[in-house]
């Protein structure tokens, strides 16, 4: 009798262990999924767009002289007065995945992030930027072949009134960003303009920044920026990553929202950019300048920001263009994951433990009768 009873403990031992296990194993595939594959699942669609090269050259040779860049914006790593621990470490995961498989399967010749890399760069001393210099370092790490180049942005540096010398000392000194920084890659020329110091009040920072950009100007192919040019407000804007329609039509502040009119033109006078390329808003939009001139402005690339949040991928030459918007894993999507499996694995409990109502117990018995037939 003993010996019987010791043989229905182990029996039900096992049969926990294994009901366990397959808890367990659940759980994990559901993690696995969320936090890691969906990314490659999503980002695997995306491609380099094609664009127009010389008919002489070979296939070898094009491919060659064609800059694969990416431009991302407004990151906005939280910081250590208005982030909270678990929104930090949710956000940050997000885009450290996202980028990390970007640059896996991807593969871009150079990467741009158009500003407001941190969100508490204007408040921040030195132990807290310290600390999130380090974590984005960790977050955007990237191999010798892809360089990232980085834009300042009003969360960064603060804007006009806030603005110091400190402050962009530092931000230079860990990105080697310069307002006017030419950079020149496989014969396109990008320049990387500092456009909260586009005042136009005269201060010391501003005048530096006007007169670097002036020597520039008969040089620019392609421009990145913080600040979106000036447009009166986001009403001609489509697509699923645009404003919401009921802030479509809420008039821009110039030097806050967008630049003023007057750095605006001084911009397109300037340099005649056959591309301009903003963030600020944290969405996307598409305008023309003086009928011919392409604005876009990238959506922010992290979730707190949107829920659908994007990134822009450019086949560039010296002479044409061609881009393309790759869209991240929606966040309410895997949300939505987790609450099925959520359900999923409260109902296998309940099973288990016999806690469900009898009309469950009816259908289940249904449904084998069904597959014994």
């Amino acid at each position: 009798m003993r010996s019987n009873l010791g043989i229905m403990k182990i029996l039900n031992l096992k049969k926990r262990g294994c009901f366990l296990l397959k808890l367990l194993c659940l759980v994990v595939l559901v993690l696995i999924f969320c936090e890691f594959l969906v990314y490659y699942v999503v980002i695997f669609q995306c491609h380099w767009p094609e664009v127009k090269i010389e008919a002489h050259r070979s296939s070898k040779q094009s491919s060659a002289s064609v800059l694969k860049a990416m431009f991302l914006s407004d990151t906005h790593l939280l910081g250590e007065i208005k982030g909270h621990w678990l929104d930090k470490l949710r956000r940050e995961w997000q885009m450290e995945r996202a980028f990390q498989t970007a640059l896996s399967l991807l593969e871009p010749d150079i990467v741009f992030i158009l500003g407001d890399v941190f969100d508490e760069g204007k408040w921040s001393f030195s132990e807290a930027w310290a600390d999130d210099v380090r974590r984005f370092q960790k977050m955007f790490r990237h191999p010798v072949c892809t360089e990232l180049m980085v834009v300042v942005g009003n969360h960064d540096i603060g804007f006009h009134y806030e603005m110091t010398t400190y402050k962009l000392k530092r931000f230079a000194k860990v990105f080697n960003f310069t307002s006017g920084k030419l950079i020149t890659r496989k014969g396109v020329n990008f320049v990387m303009v500092n456009s909260v110091a586009l005042e136009g009040d005269g201060c010391t920072v501003c005048s530096r920044a006007e007169a670097k950009l002036m020597k520039l100007s008969h040089k620019l192919n392609c421009s990145q920026q913080h600040y979106p040019l000036y447009r009166r407000n986001d009403a001609e804007c489509a697509g699923e990553d645009s404003a919401l329609p009921e802030e479509k039509n809420i008039p821009f502040k110039e030097k806050y929202d967008v630049l003023s009119r007057e750095a605006s033109q001084k911009l397109l006078w300037w340099f005649h950019p056959r591309l301009i390329l903003s963030g600020h808003t944290h969405s996307a939009c598409e305008v023309l300048h003086n009928g011919k001139i392409p604005e876009i402005s990238v959506p922010s690339f992290s979730w707190r920001n949107r829920n659908n949040p994007s990134f822009i991928m450019g086949s560039i030459t010296p002479t044409d263009f061609s881009l393309y918007k790759c869209f991240l894993p929606l966040e309410s999507r895997v949300v939505t994951i987790y609450c099925i499996a959520g359900a999923l694995l409260g109902v296998l409990i309940l099973a288990h433990l016999q806690l469900l109502n009898p009309p469950f117990y009816f259908a289940q018995h249904l449904i084998r009768k069904h597959k014994a037939v």
